[in-house]
């Protein structure tokens, strides 16, 4: 399949996979701030211009999104991509239990707006759901 590289630096890649139409991320260590930021309204703008629907996260070097970006989340970004017509998200979670708890929250907000959420532990299973979906 293929896929283009939306961002990447030493915190974070975003790819597309124009085929699929799907966005992914993953965390290479933690990032916060501008960086965590940029990457998600990277993939936010891939979303908004392809009319595409599905988003794999994959977390597990991510530790805790803290209370300024989950800020920035509930308010700027999640509108944005919502209004964009996301609609699948498969989730790899952050391998520190905490992450765990923070995301697992977060879900059933994005649940909430009618994104279906499946939570994963392998990346590869993820983009396997996804691409059904």
């Amino acid at each position: 399949m293929d896929k283009e590289v939306v961002l990447e630096n030493e915190y974070i890649t975003v790819w597309y996979y124009p085929q699929k139409k799907i966005v992914h991320h993953e965390f290479h260590k933690f990032t916060s701030g501008k960086t965590f930021q940029d990457a998600l309204s990277a993939g936010a703008a891939i979303l908004e211009k392809n009319r595409a629907q599905k988003w794999l996260s994959d977390d597990r070097k991510n530790t805790v999104i803290g209370k300024d970006d989950m800020q920035w989340t509930k308010t700027v970004w999640r509108p944005r991509v919502i209004k964009a017509g996301w609609k699948y998200w498969a989730l790899v979670l952050p391998e520190k239990v905490i992450g765990q708890m923070v995301m697992k929250r977060i879900i059933k907000e994005y649940a909430d707006t009618g994104v279906t959420v499946e939570i994963f532990s392998d990346p590869d299973k993820a983009m396997k759901w996804l691409e059904a979906q």
